[in-house]
């Protein structure tokens, strides 16, 4: 199960979150997208504290694709610099899930 990563992403909005999740899902290199609109943001950006609100975008892929997915979500988003983020996913979980992922993201993305 190792070989599964869940990358957390943000957008500016549901729609960039849906145009990423297309993206990047339309070429293989994640199997599913989970987009959870309404998350509110304080951060520092060049100096300066910014609130606002975002979407969060979660990419369910393989290890082995996190640059080819990094690279589709920066190519897609409106950030100069979005957050990919790579959590690792341990052992467990339901194998018959893990393989069908595993199968969804091999077809074109290799």
């Amino acid at each position: 199960m190792s070989e599964i990563v869940l990358l957390y992403c943000t957008a500016a909005s549901v729609a960039e979150a849906e145009k990423i999740a297309e993206a990047v899902v339309g070429q293989r290199l994640a199997a599913c997208a989970n987009i959870i609109p309404g998350m509110r943001s304080v951060y520092w950006w060049q100096g300066k504290l910014e609130k606002g609100e975002e979407a969060v975008l979660i990419l369910k892929t393989r290890r082995d694709l996190v640059p080819q997915v990094t690279e589709a979500v920066k190519q897609a988003h409106s950030y100069a610099v979005p957050c990919v983020l790579p959590l690792p996913v341990g052992e467990g979980g339901n194998p018959d899930y893990v393989n069908w992922l595993l199968a969804e993201t091999s077809a074109k993305s290799r």
